[in-house]
This record gives structure tokens, sequence and C-alpha cells, in this order.
């Protein structure tokens, strides 16, 4: 294979290779070790590219750093551009944890792709994305800068790629893409886009193709068909097999394979105990590990800040500081605003902020509304909505709020009316009464508008008013009106809204004293003085940016220089530039800020940071924000920063400022860190982590408890307790500087600020409230405050509570900003199966391939499992710029959590990892003993129960007037009836407009069949018992010459025709089952014997082999000598060939006896005479249907008017029209007719009521079926049509099988079916358990029909073979006289014959010979009275056994599955679910953009699990109309999973699940 690679790499070399990666990986040579003598020995191998080395030098620039960094500091400065927020430990562990995977690397099978989906996310697709985002914590912009760091592009990551893959075929684990992705593939990849990464980040992706060539999987299935195996096609593919009938050489095994070895690999140690669910299905529960870390500490003790010291000319409240500014120096600036260019766009001065604001309150309250009437008074709210450019409008309707005594709610500006998260605000808006919004003339302009040009009412929002607040618009205030400005009391000043998790909205109230002690706290510990220039980069409307830019710099008559997002975007930088321009004392951002600045702080020459000294991090509380700090001090320390200059605060919505760093003149004195372990944090408990460098977080101070508060730390859940000191817990603050309360609600008030915190004793400490922040922390040694995470962020997986915010840090150490977009991940926990699962939504790069993108998902798994501990349930890649974004654009977490429950978040690339992550299933079921002989068996009881047995009427006691009783064979009935009603119309064949093809009389019939017999014995040369197939469409023709059969002595096969638009596929199944019959000749039409003989035939099997064909259109015109009389009645009548649908083929004999009886059982059942009509919609082939088109008139006399089912493509309301114009009382369908009846007449019953469509007269409309009665869609059938006039009770099925083919069937009299509901948990463990309507996992049974007279029921361990007790689950045994009399075999297989055809009870009655259905259900003796005046036994029939699944020791019905998958979402069509292996396979059929295939991975594995307990393996989304479905409207399973291993499925998306 060595010329595949770019290079040929001698053996040796290759050896000496695979020895360095082992030493490498067992850690007996350092990194660099290895790659120095990796690079030594590749030396010769490397090819230089001309133009690499250029490019290469350039990137070797040494970073601008101060010499006297250290060489540590130098490789961090450069670094952390392409990094995240977190200090580079992190980094290091990450890399560290994905080595130590890469030893015993996991082979995760890729998802396969149709192409079209490979496409769609081609760089051409994108706009690119905002990365620039800036979400609440995040960088963006220019990452892709590459930096020194990453030493020389990695030509080793393709050498290393060239030797793991050059030994393998060219079928690399990408199959979905088509062409070679060889080595030199690669190199050409590799060098086009010279990527520069550090080596060791690439694994090597797993090896999907050992297993594809060499080893072709085997794995044991028993031979079911009693048919020799022709090579079934699929498609038009030709399916190989190995000698067990296992597909080979096919991807899929060969991924599937992959999979379940992956699976095999050692898990998390298994849980022990379990708690139980309503019932014995045990789920297991978390045992809490007794060797988890517990605190140990002495409880803490409450903080308590610095006085707030009382400056004599602090305002008596904020207006009054206003007013006081606004006239002593009406000329100082309060506020610059930028323009996009960075330039001073307007300057706002404390006098004009004064007078506009008078003229703004005085607006509010006198021009709105009437003189009688105003409509807004002072204590109303109202909202403000100004966009994030125009800080001045925002502010002058602020204090012109505050002066009207009005109570602003400011929110953002509303972009579109389904905005993420914009309905939330509306109710928010609503519940605070909210009727005015004001806002700017640009803003107003800008407001989506109606075609008449009014803002429309936007989704969940109340009726507003909205109104301008320019002073242009204004009206001058009465030159005797003045604003009462009076001190600061408890009414509320301002509203400020907050995001919960859920996504709820909810209003903080902040009442006008807080506002002023706040402020005043704030200039305390900021140590704030008059004049001085603030830098804003935060938003103004809330929090951080609210409480410095708005509320204390006026306080204080700064003048804040306010940096809109907008300029961010265009210039990162220009925050440092605006504080180096104005010679800024504060300046207050996010992490986010500072990264950027340093991304693109490399153009900037002249940066001096002197001036600063404070720079407010307002996120400094979060995890990542410890990096940005550090990276930034790192590289601007040289531009005159001082290290005690950065102080990182903590805040929340309901207690404003946490804590802050004061600005100290110390530099003497470094700030806190904390270095925790990470394992201690999931548990609660503070740890300093020693031993364990990888998995660690570290945390950095944000200073002290403000002014005038107190703090402690309480337990998150449950009673307010304070926590030990070595604890973590929610901050709580006591102060008059907080909220106040929820609007509007008071439960969630009382649970949030009015907290009174206990000691361990019970013991209140306090007897103020306190308010909880929602931060999660701890108080370390000086009472300096650490966060680390919030309650908000919390998940609490198995007992273990982990931060969203840390794992996002994870999953962006593995490789940031190569496939990823940075601050474009979310992570958020669902709940599945009674646990929290953890979800990561990433947007990729629109340049990243599948297998990169495939391999990255792969690593991030590795990494969040060494470091947190703990699996990935879900792990989703959508392309750029698709998640939900918050006003600032950030990602809309809540927003984002529904998208991808409800499906549609349309990811382009999925993980799921159930198998890893749950751990609480169930235990697999062992199977018990069950009773035997020697359990009491008394009489009719067995082990207190009576035995399950029932039993239609008696045929030989039924007395009627039946004529055709005195003859044994049908053939002899048809000429009674020839004789005594020559012309009574017997058939009456519709066409697809409804009008008569074609009848028959019962003489015609018999001149007919007389015709055909004289043919078969002169041009067939038949003798009497030879089998002839008959190859008819679904007509009269077919009936014909089945009694032309029997009359010449002939053994018939009726054969569904080929499908001439399918003939490669159908053709090959007529030839089995002629061949299989033995059949001496074939019977068709001129039409189709053409068909078996053309090109098309030839191609799909060998033509030359078909018995001789008579085509019956010309028949010769005289009639045999003599008809054929059978000598005895147990001989053969016809033979009844069907495939099941686990696409097993088989024959069943039925004998004249059996025949006669099976008709008498039916007229009698059905109250047929021959002045009845009868209308017939089935396919005549097989069982009931070709008894009820063929036989049954013949021996009841009634008419039968047939309708071909493919008829009802072309017209669907054919069947319907039919009954009611011959006013039919008895009509037969199969489920696929009345599921096309329901689909196709759903939105006309309207127009066929004015048709005179009337079906009043229908007594019975039965389903034909050999499966559960489909409740959902016989109810959906009799609701549909119940407007023209279909009475419910006349809908029912019947029941029938191989060995017996009507076993049940509503007749016209006798109790109408009853439904009974069961717990699908105990079916599982073949256990009936009744339950009530609507109780969890309940499953509805309809019973199947009546029991056909003459036939005897039991139900028998399939097992034992004991019988078992009323409303016991077992087989159906069946006895009879139309049982058929057993399968008509090549081989002989006598064994198996003989078990389902003469099975006997293994005790009581042992005598009587039982025929097994194979299906599973049970009797219930009910309340109600049949015929006989008994009680009337129900027979509820529950699955076929071979269809059932053994998963995990219990036993699943397919039907049930997938109801529940089909559920999930709108656009899955169908479903069809099977195993393989001990996995599930799950397929589902998509209707709508293949963009949704991936939206439906997560819900079907959620919904599975959820609802059986069962984790799903692999999820194939496919095309409508690829699940096989036969002409009774089963899915055959079998047929699908051949397809699926052999690969020819074709699907949009094969997921597996890992």
């Amino acid at each position: 294979m060595a010329d595949r690679d770019a290079l040929p790499l001698p053996l040796e070399v290759r050896a000496r290779l695979a020895e360095l990666e082992l030493e490498l990986s067992e850690g007996d040579i350092t990194q660099k070790g290895y790659e120095k003598k990796r690079a030594k020995l590749l030396g010769a191998y490397l090819p230089h590219p001309p133009g690499l080395e250029a490019s290469m030098a350039h990137e070797r620039r040494p970073p601008m750093a101060p010499s006297s960094a250290s060489r540590y500091h130098r490789r961090r400065s450069s670094g952390t551009r392409d990094e995240r927020y977190r200090s580079d430990v992190h980094t290091e562990a990450v890399q560290a944890a994905l080595a130590k995977h890469k030893e015993r690397k996991m082979a995760v099978p890729m998802p396969s792709k149709r192409r079209s989906l490979v496409v769609q996310t081609s760089m051409d697709a994108y706009t690119p994305p905002d990365t620039s985002s800036g979400s609440e914590e995040e960088g963006g912009q220019g990452e892709g800068t590459p930096t020194s760091s990453q030493g020389s592009v990695s030509m080793e990551h393709w050498i290393s790629r060239a030797i793991h893959q050059g030994s393998t075929t060219s079928s690399s684990s990408s199959s979905t893409q088509s062409g070679g992705s060889g080595a030199a593939v690669r190199l050409a990849d590799v060098l086009a886009q010279t990527h520069v990464g550090k080596s060791e980040n690439h694994s090597a992706p797993p090896d999907v193709t050992t297993y594809t060539s060499e080893h072709p999987v085997q794995v044991e299935r028993p031979q079911v068909s009693t048919v020799p195996r022709t090579t079934p096609k699929y498609g038009n593919a030709e399916l190989m097999e190995t000698g067990d009938g296992v597909p080979v050489s096919s991807r899929v095994s060969a991924k599937i394979q992959q999979l379940v070895n992956t699976l095999k690999q050692p898990r998390r140690p298994p849980l022990r105990e379990f708690f139980v669910d309503d019932f014995e299905e045990l789920l297991e529960v978390q045992q809490p590990d007794p060797n988890q870390p517990r605190p140990e500490g002495a409880q803490m003790v409450t903080i308590r800040g610095d006085p707030l010291g009382v400056v004599t000319n602090w305002p008596p409240s904020l207006e009054a500081a206003l007013q006081r500014w606004g006239t002593i120096s009406p000329k100082a600036p309060c506020l610059t605003t930028m323009d996009t260019n960075g330039k001073p766009l307007y300057v706002l001065t404390y006098g004009k902020l004064w007078s506009r604001s008078i003229k703004v309150a005085y607006n509010i309250l006198h021009k709105l509304g009437t003189k009688q009437e105003p409509m807004v008074r002072p204590g109303d709210r109202v909202a403000l909505v100004f966009p994030n450019n125009d800080p001045a409008a925002f502010m002058v309707a602020f204090y012109g709020c505050l002066l009207a005594e009005v109570v602003p709610v400011p929110i953002e500006v509303p972009l579109t009316r389904k905005d993420a998260g914009s309905q939330q605000i509306g109710f928010l808006l609503g519940s605070c009464g909210v009727t005015v919004a004001l806002t700017s003339d640009a803003c107003h302009k800008g407001l989506p508008k109606g075609p008449t040009g009014e803002i429309p009412q936007f989704k969940g929002w109340p009726k507003l008013l909205w109104f301008v607040t320019e002073s242009k618009h204004l009206s001058k205030p009465p030159r005797d009106w003045f604003p009462h400005i009076k001190d600061a009391n408890n009414d509320t000043a301002y509203i400020e809204y907050k995001t919960c998790k859920d996504g709820s909205v909810l209003g903080v109230t902040v009442t006008r004293i807080a506002l002023l002690t706040h402020c005043q706290a704030l200039t305390q510990s900021c140590g704030y003085t008059e004049a001085e220039i603030i830098v804003n980069v935060l938003d103004f409307k809330k929090d951080v940016g609210l409480w410095h830019g708005i509320l204390t710099s006026v306080m204080n008559m700064m003048h804040v220089i306010s940096i809109p997002y907008s300029l961010m975007k265009v210039n990162p930088l220009s925050w440092i530039q605006k504080v180096c321009q104005y010679k800024a004392k504060v300046a207050c951002v996010k992490s986010r800020d500072m990264h950027w600045a340093l991304v693109a702080h490399r153009d900037q020459r002249d940066i001096n940071l002197g001036s600063l000294r404070m720079l407010v991090i307002a996120d400094g509380s979060n995890p990542w924000s410890i990096s940005s700090c550090d990276a930034f001090l790192n590289v601007f320390q040289s531009k005159g920063l001082r290290p005690e200059v950065i102080c990182p605060c903590a805040s929340s919505a309901e207690a404003l400022t946490v804590a802050i760093r004061r600005p100290t003149d110390d530099s003497n004195q470094p700030p806190g860190r904390g270095v925790l372990s990470m394992q201690g944090l999931s548990h609660g408990v503070i740890r300093v982590d020693s031993e364990e460098r990888l998995s660690v977080l570290t945390v950095q101070d944000v200073g002290t408890v403000m002014p005038g508060a107190l703090m402690c730390v309480v337990k998150p859940e449950g009673v307010p307790q304070l926590c030990r000191t070595d604890e973590i817990g929610e901050l709580c603050v006591c102060s008059i500087a907080t909220g106040m309360s929820y609007y509007g609600l008071s439960g969630m008030t009382k649970n949030t600020f009015e907290v009174f915190p206990m000691t361990s004793s019970g013991a209140p400490i306090s007897e103020l409230p306190f308010t909880r922040t929602g931060l999660l922390g701890f108080i370390g040694p000086g009472g300096l405050v650490f966060v680390c995470g919030k309650m908000d962020g919390l998940m609490v997986v198995s007992g273990r509570r982990h931060n969203a915010d840390d794992i996002v840090a994870t999953a962006l150490a593995v490789e940031p900003m190569k496939f990823v977009y940075r601050g474009r991940i979310a992570v958020f926990s669902v709940t599945v199966l009674h646990d929290e699962r953890i979800v990561v939504v990433a947007e990729q790069r629109p340049d990243s391939t599948e297998e990169d993108s495939f391999q990255w998902m792969s690593r991030v798994l590795q990494a969040i499992d060494s470091i947190h501990n703990v699996g990935v349930f879900c792990l989703a890649l959508v392309p750029a710029n698709t998640l939900p974004k918050t006003p600032l654009g950030g990602i809309h977490l809540s927003e984002t959590k529904q998208l991808f429950l409800e499906g549609s978040l349309h990811p382009c690339n999925v993980l799921m990892c159930p198998h890893t992550c749950v751990t609480n299933l169930p235990k697999p079921r062992q199977k018990q003993p069950e009773i035997g002989p020697a359990s009491v068996m008394v009489g009719n009881l067995v082990s207190g129960k009576r035995i399950a047995q029932a039993s239609g009427r008696d045929l030989g006691q039924i007395e009627d007037n039946d004529q055709a009783r005195k003859f044994l064979f049908l053939s002899e009935v048809l000429q009674w009836r020839a004789q005594t009603t020559p012309d009574h119309v017997l058939f009456t064949l519709l066409s697809s407009r409804g009008t008569v093809l074609s009848s028959l009389t019962c003489l015609q019939l018999h001149k007919r069949a007389e015709k055909i017999a004289a043919m078969l014995m002169e041009r067939g040369h038949l003798q009497d018992g030879d089998h002839v197939a008959l190859v008819y469409p679904p007509g009269i023709d077919l009936i014909a010459a089945f009694y032309g059969c029997l009359y010449a002595g002939c053994v018939p096969i009726t054969v569904r025709p080929p499908h001439p638009q399918n003939i490669a596929t159908t053709l090959p199944t007529v030839k089995m089952i002629v061949e299989v019959s033995r059949s001496a000749c074939m019977m068709t039409s001129q039409f189709i014997s053409k068909l078996l003989k053309s090109k098309e035939a030839l191609a799909a099997v060998d033509i030359r082999t078909w018995p001789p064909v008579l085509d019956t259109d010309d028949l010769p015109k005289k009639k045999p000598p003599q008809l054929y009389k059978p000598s005895n009645p147990d001989t053969l009548a016809y033979l009844d060939f069907s495939v099941s649908t686990t696409g097993m083929l088989a024959g069943v004999k039925m004998s004249h006896t059996a025949t006669s009886a099976f008709c008498r059982s039916i007229k009698l059942q059905c109250e047929l005479y021959p002045s009845r009509e009868v209308a017939i919609c089935l396919d005549p082939y097989c069982g009931l249907g070709f008894v009820l088109w063929c036989l049954c008139s013949v021996y009841s006399g009634h008419q039968s008017i047939l309708i071909p089912p493919s008829e009802l493509e072309v017209n669907p309301a054919l069947w319907l029209l039919a009954v009611s114009q011959f006013r039919v009382r008895d009509t037969f369908c199969s489920y696929s007719v009345m599921e096309l009846c329901t689909k196709g007449l759903g939105l006309q019953t309207e127009s066929l009521k004015a048709r005179g469509l009337d079906l009043s007269r229908v007594r019975t409309c039965v389903v034909v079926a050999e499966e559960r009665p489909r409740i959902a869609l016989t109810q959906s059938f009799s609701k549909l049509f119940k407007d023209l006039g279909l009475h419910p009770r006349a809908v029912s099925t019947s029941f029938g099988c191989r060995v017996n083919l009507a076993i049940c069937l509503q007749g016209t009299s006798g109790p109408d079916p009853t439904t009974v509901y069961v717990d699908m948990r105990a079916l599982r463990h073949d256990r009936v358990r009744l339950v009530e309507r609507g109780s969890p996992h309940s499953l509805p049974l309809m019973e199947s029909g009546k029991i056909l007279p003459g036939v005897r029921i039991i139900i028998a361990n399939p097992e034992t073979k004991g019988p078992l007790g009323d409303s016991h689950l077992g087989e159906i045994w069946v006895h009879c006289t139309h049982n058929g009399s057993g399968y008509f075999t090549v081989y002989g297989d006598e064994a198996l014959q003989s078990d389902h055809f003469n099975s006997h009870l293994s005790f009581g009655d042992t005598q009587t010979v039982w025929a097994r259905t194979g299906y599973l259900g049970f009797l219930r003796r009910t309340e109600l009275t049949d015929a006989s005046g008994e009680r009337h036994d129900a027979l509820y029939v529950v699955g076929a056994l071979d269809e059932a699944m053994e998963l995990r020791g219990m036993r699943y019905h397919p039907i049930d599955i997938e109801t529940s998958v089909i559920r999930t979402h709108k656009s899955i069509m169908e479903c069809a679910v099977f195993p393989w292996t001990n996995l599930l396979v799950v397929v589902v059929e998509l209707e709508g953009s293949e963009q949704e295939a991936l939206d439906l991975v997560p819900l079907v594995t959620n919904a599975v699990l959820e609802e059986h307990y069962l984790i799903v393996g692999v999820v194939v989304v496919v095309d409508i109309g690829v699940i096989p479905i036969n002409s009774r409207g089963e899915k055959q399973r079998m047929h699908l999973r051949d397809g699926f291993l052999a690969d020819q499925l074709d699907p949009i998306y094969v997921a597996y699940n890992m």
C-alpha cells in the first residue's frame, strides 16, 4: 500500500515511529522529546512545498511580548488569542486527557449522510456568521489569526495520517464523501489550507475499514424459511449473503459491528440499588458514593461589608442629584455617544439631560390620554424601548420617568414579530400592566410596520401606545410646572427584566431607596469622584452597565463615554482607544471585550492605559474570565496597565452588585486565586487540587462584600441552611441595595427576596431578610468572595452538580476555533428517564469538513468525560449563525433548548451517547421458571384461575336450512347452483370509476370453469392432483380459473402477478412461489403472459425455467369429457401461499373438508344468504381475503361486489361509494384500504355527502388482519365517516394466521367488541396487568372480533406448552375443522410442521390436537353475554412471536416502539424497528426537508428511552416509501433489515448512538 502514500516511508522508519508513539503513550518520553525524535526521523521524507517556507517564516514572528516575561508567559501571551477565557491549565488538561484517551482509542462510527446533506454545509451556502456575536461571555473576530505558539504547520499531522491510513483501503471513515480519501488527497488539503495546529491535537481517525475488508461480520441467525433461500432483491441491488443469511461487505454492518465493539468496552461501574418505578420495572437510582468528598469545615459566619460612609454632600435622591448638576454645572458633559466609525456623535450635557427629562416627564403625565383620564399616572409602569446605540435618548427617557414618578421597564427592541424570547418579554409587560412604550424616533421608524403603517402587536405583547421622546415631538411644559422632587423612599424606581433558565422573563423591582443606596455603595467601593471619565462598553439598559453608566455616574457628575456594540464589532479596540483619547480613569467591560482587544491589538502602536485606575469586569464571576484577565494584563502591562486596576465584580438582577474587587494603590497585594478540584465541586465541596492536575477549575476572587451589606452562603436546595466553610452554596445578601420583589409574583418573591438563613440547629441568623443572588460560590480567607457558577447553569446529573459554563470551557479547549465559533456554544440539560442529561450545541464553521467536525465531537466527548467525569448525552453542531440570539448577540439558551426539544434545531451533525450516559436502566430481566404440571390443577382451574379457553358456537348443533351442507365439495355446490339458480349473479367486478366491469351468474361461472378444465386436460396434459399456479390480477378470471382447476382435479395456487412498473422486485417472488409449490403449469391472462417473457423479466429471473404458461383469454369451445370428483374429502383442495412479515414464505395445505367447513363457519357468523350483497375490497391471493373473494359466494349464494384495492389509489372513494350505491350491509377491507380512505378522504366528507354517499345501512365493516387490531386507525375511520351515517359499532376486525385463516370475525349478532387497557411494562414481562384508561404506560387493546363457529381456543405457555389462566399472556392455540392440514414443504421439514399443526398441551387436556398460531394474546371473560346466553369470552391479540424482540431479557413488540416514535415529530410519517445483534435499529420515514433529518435523532432516542427503557443503537432516516409494506398493510421489517445491512436504503442520515 505504500505507493498510495504521498511519500513512501521505509518499513523500519514506520516501525520506529510506532515505537515512538508507544513510548509517548506510555509516558516513557516527553511530548517534546517525542516531537524532536520524530522530526529527525521524518526529516528526510518531508517534502518542502514551494511558498510554504515564506508563510512559515511569517508565522514564526516572535510575539510582541515584554522581554522580561518568562518563556511560559510568552507562550501564553500569544496562545490566548486562540484560546478561551480559561487559564492555561485548562487547555493543557484537556490535551492531556485526550492523550490519555488516545491509548484506548474509542472507535466511534461516523454517521453516514446523503450527499445532498453534506453539500448543504458548503462555504457558499453561508453568510459568515457574526463571529463577534458577543454573547454574554465570548469572543470572536479574527480568531483565525494563526499564532506562533502553535509552532510550524503541522506536517506531522498529515504524515501521521498517511501512516495511519496508508495501510487501509481508501474507503476511510468518511464513507459519506465520494472521492478517494487516501493520503495523497489529504496532503493536497493540508497544503491548500496550511492548517496551523498543535500536532498532538490530531488523533488518527478511527479506522473503520479493517472490519469491512478482511473480516466479514458473521452473526448467527436461525433459518426460518421453509423455502430454499434465493437471493432476495432489494431495490435493484443484489444482496450478497454468507452461508447463514447475513449480508457481507456492506459498509453498514461494519459500522454496526464497530459500534457493538465500542459498546463492549468497560463502562462506568454499574449502579447497585434501585427504586421502584410505579411497579416492578426497576429503575436504578444513584446511591451516594461512600468515598465521595464531604464538607468538613466549621459552619460559616456571616460576613459584613464596610459600613456605608455618609458623605455630607450626597444627594437625598437621584433626581435631586440630577437637579443639582443640571442647574449648577449645565455645561458639564454627562454622556458622549459614538457613531460606528468611532467618532463622537453627540455630547449630552447635564443641563440638557435635566431640561429634556423635565419635558419628557411633563408629556408623559399630561399629554397622553385626556385631561380627565390621563393614560399614565404616577406609579404606573411604562416600557422603554431604545436601541443599543442610543444611550442619550434612553437616559433622557429614564430620568424623565423618575421625575414623573412612573416606573420605567427597560426592554430590548423587538426586531421581528417572532424574536427569540420576545414573547416572554410581552408577558412581563402584560403582567406589569404596561400600556405605553417610550422610544426614539429612529427606533420607531425601524420597528416592523403593518400594511397601513401601524406597528403590529408583537406575539404575546399587550396593546401598546408608542410614544417618541425626542424633544422636537414634545410640548414645552408651562412655566409654572415643575416635577416634585422628594427624598428617596420605598416606591418602585424601575423594573429590570431577567430571563430565567426556562426562558420565562421576570421583572425585578428596585425601590428608590435601594437605587440610591446602591449608587452610594458603588461610589464608595469604586472611589468615584466628580467629573471622572468612565468608558462603558456594557449594555446600558440593565445590570452593571445601567448601574455604573446611567445611575452612579449622574450621582457623581461623571462623564460617560458609551461604546455601542455595533462599534465593537467593527473595531474591537475602540474602547481602549477611547480610554487613551479621553484619559479615562474607569472602564466597564466584559471578558469578551478584553479578548477582542487581545486579538486586534497588534495594529496599535501608541496605546497607553496608564490613566486607568479601575477596569470593572462585569462578568468577572464567570469561571472563564480569569484567563481573559491574565492574558489581557500580560499583553497590556507593557502599555501602562497596572495589575491592581483589574476589578472583577459579581452581580445579579436580584441582588444588584454582590461584590466587587476594590481598586487598590498597593500593587504588592496579589489577587485571590483558587485552584479547585472539579470532582470536589461536583459534590459541592471545596478541595484545593494537588495531585490530579487534569480536572481543576481556577477561579479568581470578585473582591469583598459591598459596603453596608451582610453576606452568607446557604445550601442551594431545601431550607436555607448555612454552609460550612469548605462547602459551595448560593450566596445570599442582606442590604438595602437589593431588588425588592419579582413584580406580581408573591410566591417566588418570598423564596428569593425574603430568605431567613438558619444555623444547623435551625435558629435564624438575623431578623432581616436576605436575598438569594443566584450565584454559587464560597467566601474564602480574608472575606474574599469567590463565584464558581450560577444556579441557572447548574445541572445535576446522577446526584452530582455540573456547571454549564465549565463544560463550555472544556469543549472550547479542544482545538477551539478550528471547527466551531467561540462563544456560540450552548450547554443545557434535558430530563430523560428520571435524570438530567447534558446536551451541548455548537455552531460549526462552514469550512470544516464532515470528518473534521466528527473528530472534534468525539474528542469533546472524551475531554468532558475525563475532566468532569460526566457523559454528554447529545452533542449537536448546527450551521453557522442559526442559533437563536439574545439582543446583544449571545446565545438565547432557553430558546435553543426549546428548539432542541421540539425537533426544530436543524443540526448538521449529531452525536448521541445514550449508552454511556444512561446508567439507571432497569436490570435486565431474569426469566422465572413457569408453573409446571405440579401446580394444582383442579377441573378447569390452573393455580386458582379459570383456564383460559373459549370456543365459538358448535357447528354440529346449529340447525339451519343450509342446502350446501349436502355437498362435500365446493365444485359440487357450484354445479348444484348452476342447475337450480342459473341466472343468479354471484360476482360483480367494479372498475376504478365505480361502474360494473363484468359479472358472473352461477351458470356462466360453471360454463367458464368447464372450458378451463378442458383446456387444462388438453393443452396442459395435467393429471389430477397436479399443481397449477394462477397468476391473475384481482378479478373474475381468477375465480373461473380456480373452479376450472377443481373441475379438472388440479390443485390451484393463487399468485399475485408481477407489477408491470416494478418487475425487478416483484417477479422473483412469483418465480419463487411457482417453484416452491411445484406447479406443473401456470394459467394467466394474455397481458401477464407477455409480461412474464418480456426483456425486463429476463433481467430479473431466468425465464427459460418457467413451467408451461396457459393463456385463458381464448378458451376452447368444448366441455371436458367428465368433471373430476375427488374420492376423499381430506385430499388437497388448494394451497394457500403467503409471505409472512418476517419474510418467511410458506404454503398451507387446505383440504376439501376444511374449505367447506370454513365457508360454513363464515356463512353462519355473518348470516349470508343468496339475497345478500357483500362488498369486498381485499387482495384475493391468500388467507381470508382469498376465501371471501373466491369461495364464500359459491357456498352461501350471496352476491359479492369485488373492488380491487389497487383501484383505490386512483379513486380513494371507490369502495365507500360502492358500499353506498349497492346498499351493502356487510363489507370487508384491509388496513391499507382503511388507511387510504382515512388519509385520502379526510377533507372530502362534505363533498361526498353532497354526492349522496350514505353508509347508514352498513351493519358490519370488518378489517381482515393477521395482527393486533389498530385501534387508532379504526377509531379515526369511524369518527371521520360518522357524518356519512357510519355507525361506530359497525367497524370491527378479524383475526387469522397461517394455521387457521380465520379464528375470529365480528359477525352480525353478539356483543360489541370490547377494549381493555393493559400496562405496557407488564406486557414486556409476558404478564397482563389491566389498568385504567389514560394511566401512564397504558396500552389499549381491542378484541379481535368474535370466535367463529366450530373454533376452540386455548392460551398456552409457548415454552412449557402448559395451559394458562384467564387474563394471562401466552400463545394462542386453536383447534378447529378448518385448520390448515400442514405446510406444503419441499424438504418435508416435518419437525416444524408437526409442531405448528399438531401440538399437545404438556398437562391438563393432553389429548386434543392443537395448531399453534405463533401469536401472543390472552382471553378474558367479560360481563357481556353472547347469543347463547353464556358469558362472553373476549380474545385479545398482542402480537406475533416471531416479530417480537427479546431485548434486555424482556419481550418488546415493534409496533409499540413504533407508535412512540411516530408521535415524537410531525415529520415522521412511518417508522419500523428491528434488532440487529443486541442493538435496536429504528428506521423513520421523513416527510419534509432533509435538513430536518438530524432533528429526529435525539427525539427518537429520548422517546424510546422514556417510554420503553431501551437505548436506540442506530437511527436511520429515509425517504417516504422506503419501509416495505405488504398488501395487508403490514410492515416487512426483516426485508427492511436486510436492505439496511446490504446498504440499499439510500438513507438520508444514519446515526450510530454511542
